[in-house]
């Protein structure tokens, strides 16, 4: 019962956290966010039907041993394996569906902080004179 599942990227942090909140980093950082999350949630369902194989795996070596006739602790140490396989399988589902969700917000997220101040930005940005920094009027 072995896997073939490896990570696909060298590094868990699609971006790193910064105080940089410009209008084109923080989309720059929503949509690596919004990417991993998409990428991990594939990897996830990848992993679910991995370890729902191995366990329906573990299933069957528990009933070919039982008619083997091995010693029946043998059979119900395979049969918890099973088991216990099944449960993880339950769990990264739902960890699955959690990063799912996730992606799912963060692209609306993306979409939202686009539709609230894309348009500033496009302005602030073609403008030849420096502009106060945000929040500079609220003194």
């Amino acid at each position: 019962m072995s896997s073939d599942l490896a990570p696909s990227s060298a590094s868990p942090v699609p971006v790193p956290a910064d105080d940089d909140n410009r209008y084109k980093a923080v989309q720059a950082k929503l949509k690596a966010l919004g990417s991993a999350l998409d990428d991990a949630g594939l990897d996830l369902e990848a992993l679910v039907k991995s370890v729902q194989a191995n366990a329906k795996r573990a299933e069957d070596v528990a009933r070919d041993i039982g008619t083997a006739g091995l010693d029946a602790k043998f059979v119900e140490l395979t049969g918890n394996v099973s088991v216990a396989l099944g449960g993880a399988a339950v769990q990264v589902k739902k960890l699955s569906d959690t990063a799912q969700e996730t992606a799912n917000l963060t692209h609306r997220s993306r979409r939202t902080h686009s539709k609230l101040y894309g348009a500033l930005d496009d302005i602030r940005s073609t403008r030849r004179e420096k502009t106060p920094r945000p929040g500079f009027f609220n003194r």
